[in-house]
């Protein structure tokens, strides 16, 4: 059987007048149709077979054994999230033939009257929503397509959890159907807000709390809410992020996070990461929500548990930080070497020897390479008309590297 061409058709918004002469032309001598029912619908004439368009393997066992003359209708460009990269994975690119349309999204934008060149664009349609809110929350403008369970609902509450609330809302329904509706409102505005499935969101940051006086690290510590001074002190802060050899889009846990020091300058040097601080003391937790809110930490999910339970539903980490083990050292270090991703980094923070031999001996048990670092700082303070040093406790960094290979 001949391997006949199969041509990608993206549908443009409005009826017909939206596909191009080429694209009419190429349906006009196509044998076999293929789409969903609204794409279909546009070409009563049709003279060959029509498919629904269903779940993707079936399209594929469909398109390996047809010798027909194959169209695919998809919406705007197949390439965009759309069937046109499971195609180009699963079919010879040489027998595909691809003719681009105008997005929903862009339309949408067009609609609104919205720039969207320094947008993000996201889909959950089928997808999930862990890592588009992790996106989100770093870009200033994005556009999600959504579906009935990860609406624009679903997406607001997770937004509202983690205090990203500062975002005008488009909820833009039914493109160019007679249907077609946009609702401009804010996250909140989005909870019980009645709309089509058929839908995008857009959100276009519009204020945040003002962190310009906030450096990016070095923030003072006592900018941080904070119990008994349970927190990881400035000088010590920086040189334990140094220490995590932090790079964007690494996963990190920190562990004991206290005040959530670390993981919100962390966060501010990888805004595309994924941190996650994880916190037993109930009234630590409520010190490090407010912390988390003040600073816009929105790529840091809080944790609410007695390290290491609550780590097995975290994702593998590229970099630990142990700021507290709670007595449960042993079986947290087990944990993470487990977790740890090849070539992973270990830091922890320790204030008496008694843990820092432990550490080492542990980290060492595990097969990493250790090397420790004793933090001595001494702050000036007024006395009379002269200052005089006032030394804290040394703090002992301890930095250990996972085995890249066997």
């Amino acid at each position: 059987m001949s391997q006949q061409k199969i041509y990608l058709v993206g549908a443009g918004i409005e009826g017909m007048e939206g596909f191009g002469a080429a694209a009419r032309e190429v349906i006009a001598r196509a044998e076999l149709l293929i789409g969903r029912q609204r794409h279909l619908d546009r070409f009563p004439e049709f003279t060959g077979e029509k498919v629904l368009l269903g779940e993707l393997p079936a399209l594929l066992t469909l398109l390996q054994t047809t010798g027909k003359r194959a169209v695919v209708l998809a919406s705007g460009d197949p390439n965009f999230f759309g069937v046109g990269r499971f195609l180009l994975r699963n079919l010879p690119k040489e027998r595909i033939e691809i003719f681009a349309n105008v997005t929903s999204m862009q339309y949408a934008f067009a609609r609104i009257k919205e720039p969207w060149d320094d947008a993000i664009f996201l889909s959950v349609h089928g997808r999930g929503m862990a890592s588009t809110i992790d996106r989100i929350t770093a870009a200033e403008k994005a556009c999600v397509l959504t579906d009935r369970v990860n609406s624009p609902a679903a997406i607001a509450r997770e937004l509202l959890d983690r205090g990203a609330d500062g975002y005008e809302a488009w909820v833009c329904e039914d493109l160019g159907l007679p249907t077609e509706k946009f609702t401009r409102t804010d996250v909140r505005g989005l909870l019980p807000l009645q709309h089509s499935d058929l839908n995008l969101l857009i959100l276009i940051r519009t204020w945040e709390p003002q962190l310009a006086h906030y450096p990016l690290i070095g923030i003072e510590d006592e900018q941080f809410a904070t119990i008994k001074k349970l927190i990881t002190k400035q000088e010590v802060r920086a040189v334990t992020l140094a220490k995590l050899q932090l790079q964007n889009d690494l996963v990190l846990w920190d562990i004991g996070a206290g005040s959530g020091s670390v993981s919100i300058e962390a966060s501010n040097l990888i805004p595309g990461g994924k941190l996650y601080a994880v916190e037993k003391n109930q009234q630590c937790v409520a010190y490090l929500r407010d912390n988390l809110k003040k600073f816009c930490a929105h790529n840091v999910k809080l944790v609410v548990a007695d390290a290491p339970e609550g780590l097995e539903e975290l994702p593998d980490p590229d970099r630990v930080f142990i700021g507290g083990a709670g007595g449960n050292l042993e079986e947290i270090i087990a944990e993470v070497i487990r977790r740890l991703k090849p070539g992973g980094i270990i830091v922890i923070n320790a204030v008496t020897l008694d843990t820092l031999g432990k550490s080492v001996e542990l980290l060492e048990y595990h097969g990493c390479q250790v090397e420790v670092a004793c933090i001595n700082v001494s702050r000036t303070r007024p006395l009379t008309e002269y200052k005089l040093f006032e030394a804290q406790n040394p703090i002992y960094i301890i930095s250990a590297w996972k085995q890249a290979g066997p």
